[in-house]
């Protein structure tokens, strides 16, 4: 550990910063810790996260970069404050929450369990055959194999799994007649129960394979306001249908959800997979009974939305009116598109798109690995012309929560860009649903209300999700914003502003 350092400000009052190691905790919890912490009276400033390269930057730029060396396994506490009293309560707030432990809620005395080997052994003979894994990356695939050695299938959402690992652990669950879903699988729900962020939808005859996680959420919310329910929604991670991993748990998914009488209809989602990959997975799904429909982004279909009516077409269902909030805006002479995402995959769908009519789109994810401007996308987003970025991309979620849940380095995106001068469009994704945000437009609706530019939503979710759709899509129009349920009509809205309609 670290001697922690608190220091005099004649601005900003007092500061700690200290560095402590053998402590680990997720990036959720820590946020959580630095949002209490940082609530209390005359506490200007806290960030405890672990000490990777982005939360250090992030800590320097808040004038509380740590003194010599850190490493990403040890906890960094910085916090500004008033006063000694206020730093002195805010120090007591972190320790209380970082000290803190959920109290089992089982029998009074039981310890709870570290290991899912552990969890097995304790296990009833009933008990679920799904395990799911939500460590570091280094120790995931560990406990997967333990889920897998048992018989179970598993659900890996940990990301940072290098992916040799990956093709490993996806053989042996094919050897023990087991389903791998992951690593970095953010979103599943099987038999009606929601896993990672999944939003509130309706049951019904169409299973999902997603190698994608807000993909699935996109096509799930768009089939429930059609009034089309699921049965499954298998994710299988965002690089199953690589070429290094060769669809493993793609070909698994489809021939679980053929043999599910509770399923009618398959849907296949993904970003643009491998060719030779994408190949052999279609040839596996002419081979199935039951029919499987591509929603596969590439630059010939680079829309979900269409892969959706197509499906409800199938079904003989009407397509209705996706819900909409178009809103007014004007784009100023020469403006640009700029799209700040938290899910990859509609990400793509808006490069894809936009590509048509704007030409290169750079990006952090780029379309083609020359259009990366190179920038540290984590604190510097001055990238000019057409530009989307992807936050929720794993090189900027090391050590941090997924921008589903902490909007902090999106929102200070957005006032870049509006300090900038830049004329722009901005195009976003507000993903609702379990596991994210619980109320985004809090954070939201101060940020684009004054935003110098025209602003669009893709707000993916539903009426029953905990945030509510309606409630969301009315606070984001207050504030200025046109709000669309379908990603791709948002993107072309965005377009239509800038003369560019697809």
């Amino acid at each position: 550990m670290s001697a922690p350092t608190t220091t005099p400000d004649i601005s900003d009052g007092v500061r700690h910063v200290s560095l402590r190691s053998g402590v680990y905790a997720d990036s959720v919890r820590l946020m959580q810790v630095s949002r209490d912490a940082g609530s209390g009276d005359g506490v200007t400033a806290v960030l405890v996260a672990m000490a990777t390269p982005l939360n250090l930057e992030l800590a320097a730029s808040m004038g509380l970069a740590p003194d010599g060396d850190a490493s990403p396994e040890q906890l960094l506490i910085a916090v500004r404050a008033r006063d000694d009293e206020a730093l002195a309560a805010a120090l007591a707030a972190v320790e209380a929450a970082l000290a803190h432990r959920e109290r089992s809620t089982g029998t009074a005395g039981a310890v709870p369990v570290r290991t899912v080997g552990a969890a097995l052994d304790d296990a009833a003979p009933d008990a679920s055959v799904l395990a799911v894994v939500s460590v570091p990356g280094p120790y995931a695939v560990a406990e997967a194999l333990d889920a897998v050695a048992a018989g179970r299938s598993v659900l890996v959402f940990s990301d940072g799994v290098p992916v040799e690992h990956e093709v490993g652990l996806k053989q042996a669950a094919r050897r023990a007649g087991v389903l791998v879903m992951g690593p970095d699988c953010g979103t599943a729900i099987v038999s009606g129960v929601a896993l990672g962020f999944a939003n509130v939808v309706r049951p019904g005859p169409v299973g999902l394979v997603a190698a994608s996680g807000t993909g699935a959420q996109q096509v799930s919310c768009l089939l429930d306001a059609a009034g089309v329910g699921v049965s499954h929604v298998l994710g299988v991670g965002g690089r199953d249908l690589s070429a290094a991993v060769g669809g493993l748990a793609t070909l698994d998914a489809l021939a679980a959800l053929d043999a599910d009488p509770a399923t009618e209809r398959v849907l296949l989602v993904s970003k643009p997979p491998a060719p030779s990959v994408a190949e052999a997975v279609a040839e596996a799904a002419a081979g199935l009974a039951t029919p499987v429909r591509s929603a596969v982004l590439s630059a010939d279909s680079p829309d979900l939305t269409a892969a959706v009516e197509a499906l409800l077409g199938d079904l003989g269902v009407d397509v209705p009116a996706w819900p909409s909030r178009p809103g007014q805006g004007t784009a100023a002479p020469g403006a640009v598109l700029k799209g700040f995402y938290s899910g990859g995959t509609l990400a793509d769908e808006a490069m894809l798109l936009a590509a048509a009519t704007l030409g290169d789109v750079r990006s952090n994810t780029p379309l083609r690995p020359e259009l990366d401007p190179a920038l540290d996308w984590g604190t510097d987003h001055a990238a000019r012309g057409h530009v989307v970025v992807d936050f929720g991309d794993d090189a900027l979620t090391v050590g941090r929560a997924h921008p589903m849940i902490d909007p902090a380095l999106r929102l200070e995106a957005v006032a870049g860009l509006a300090a900038s001068g830049e004329p722009a469009v901005l195009l976003l994704d507000v993903v609702l649903g379990h596991g994210a945000d619980p109320d985004p437009s809090v954070t939201l609706v101060p940020v684009l209300s004054g935003a110098p530019f025209p602003v669009v939503v893709a707000l993916v979710g539903t009426e029953a999700d905990p945030q509510c759709w309606s409630r969301q899509a009315d606070a984001l129009a207050g504030a200025g914003a046109a709000v669309f349920a379908s990603n791709a009509a948002a993107t072309r809205h965005a377009l239509t502003l800038l003369g560019a309609a697809s």
